[in-house]
């Protein structure tokens, strides 16, 4: 089997069962869509282990099972491939399966807590603005060139990525920008790619849910950078405590950019208003239509790779002044009574105190601030009273209200939230856990020339309760509140 190549050298085979000169037809690790002639992969996943679907997999008609135990009974005519690693080998096979993609298209990876989306999502709009065909792998969408589909996860499984990114050199696409989780890494979903260049951004608290440690979703991160190869580039935040950790072991070219610290690419704000940002980027003034010091870190990152790879500076400085902002991070519009309401995505304490001091830096002081944020449940709870001690400190009033309460009771993440609330600030806050309740009353103690935050999903257009996810947009609500409202 061609899609056992190379997996020898890379992954431990431990042990086969079977021929290995057969036809296959496709690569699965679901169970339920196996069909005749497939490749069954059983992962060991966080919910379910698939190695206890091998038995259903058979008798749907799989050929080849890759698996780390042989099952109890061997069935004769299947071939049975036992790995040291199931999510590894899954890589490598879908790389093999669709013909190593990710080595006929420039592949970027961005990686980090906060700006993944926003740099991903803008480099893929400023390489389409300068004429080139191009992908896009998102927490928000995938794009194949001008064809858009759903995403799912921040980084999708190894099938996904090698088939996107199959369909977009189908199309002729020449790059492919791709958000890179902690979860994509430790899983093994990025094995087998092979990236042009690498961004980090930066790293705050989030995911401990899933890593037992900071140190060890850092490490993880770190892995990224470890291995790319020595023709890619790393570009990384030195003004991040954890972005010089990030370069120490990879084989990249190593480049840097920072507001603060001396860098290879570095900026200074002139201007932060609502209409936009001012820059001196390499000694160049440019205007971006983008509001705030954060993503003055992402438009550095985004000119820094355009210009790693191979944009000429002047054309990569006017196509940042081109740019426009992504879905969800940090929308905002003005209501027919001057009342600014901001959505933006910001669900870890870092990402929600850097929206509230970019407000804090352009209001003249003389509006109030009124934000309201919810955290997600069956995820890291110890985030959550630094989420509302961060917004009732940094906002005049504060909701707290259901963000994706998922298998958990909101009234509860609330009550955990609360536990965060500095005495003085106590008199700030108030807690509505139906979430559109809570953007109402936002909008009806609002006044003219206020500004309302709603932080924690952004771009989503739902809100998932006990596994279900209902229509839920805060934009078009906060829209709708405020025009009911006259307001």
């Amino acid at each position: 089997m061609k899609i056992l190549k190379d997996i020898l050298y890379k992954v431990s085979i431990e042990a086969v069962k079977g021929a290995t000169d057969v036809a296959v037809n496709k690569i699965t690790f679901d169970s339920r869509a196996v069909e005749l002639n497939d490749v069954f992969v059983a992962i060991k996943g966080v919910h379910s282990n698939g190695h206890d679907y091998i038995e259903k997999a058979l008798s749907l008609g799989a050929s080849v099972i890759i698996c780390e135990e042989f099952p109890n009974v061997i069935v004769n005519g299947v071939t049975y491939v036992q790995v040291n690693n199931t999510n590894e080998a899954l890589a490598f096979i879908a790389a093999n399966y669709y013909d190593n993609p990710s080595q006929k298209i420039k592949l970027v990876g961005v990686t980090g807590t906060n700006g993944k989306t926003t740099i991903a999502s803008l480099l893929y709009q400023m390489f389409k603005n300068a004429g080139y065909k191009v992908g896009l792998l998102s927490t928000v969408k995938i794009m194949v060139d001008e064809t858009e589909y759903k995403a799912t996860h921040t980084t999708p499984d190894s099938i996904t990525i090698n088939r996107f990114l199959n369909e977009m050199i189908e199309v002729g696409c020449e790059f492919c920008f791709m958000e890179v989780s902690s979860h994509g890494i430790h899983q093994k979903r990025t094995e087998a790619l092979e990236f042009t260049g690498g961004i980090f951004t930066n790293l705050s608290h989030d995911h401990l849910d899933y890593h037992s440690s900071f140190a060890e979703y850092r490490d993880v991160k770190k892995v990224f950078f470890d291995q790319l190869p020595k023709s890619a580039f790393a570009i990384t935040n030195i003004d991040d405590k954890n972005g010089a950790i990030m370069l120490q072991n990879t084989k990249a070219k190593k480049v840097t950019y920072a507001l603060k610290s001396y860098a290879d690419y570095k900026a200074q704000i002139l201007e932060n208003q609502f209409t936009g940002l001012l820059l001196k980027l390499n000694n160049n003034e440019v205007w971006s239509k983008l509001i705030g010091s954060f993503n003055a870190y992402n438009l550095l990152a985004i000119f820094a790779t355009a210009i790693e790879l191979g944009v000429e500076e002047n054309e990569a400085l006017r196509l940042l002044s081109t740019l426009e902002s992504v879905s969800g991070r940090f929308q905002y519009i003005i209501s027919k009574g001057r009342i600014t309401a901001i959505v933006d995505y910001a669900h870890t304490p870092d990402a929600l105190e850097n929206v509230l001091n970019t407000i804090e830096n352009i209001r003249t002081k003389n509006e109030q601030l009124i934000t309201v944020v919810g955290c997600g449940g069956d995820r890291d709870k110890t985030k959550r009273p630094v989420m509302a001690q961060i917004a009732s400190s940094l906002s005049d009033k504060v909701i707290f209200t259901s963000d994706n309460p998922r298998t958990e009771n909101p009234e509860s993440i609330i009550e955990e939230m609360e536990k965060g609330v500095e005495p003085q600030n106590f008199k700030k806050t108030m807690s509505i856990s139906d979430r559109k309740q809570a953007i109402k009353t936002a909008c009806q103690l609002a006044n003219e020339n206020d500004i309302i935050l709603i932080a924690g999903k952004g771009h989503e257009t739902y809100q998932e309760i006990n596994g279900v996810r209902y229509d839920f947009d805060d934009m078009f609500i906060v829209k709708e509140m405020l025009n009911q409202l006259n307001k």
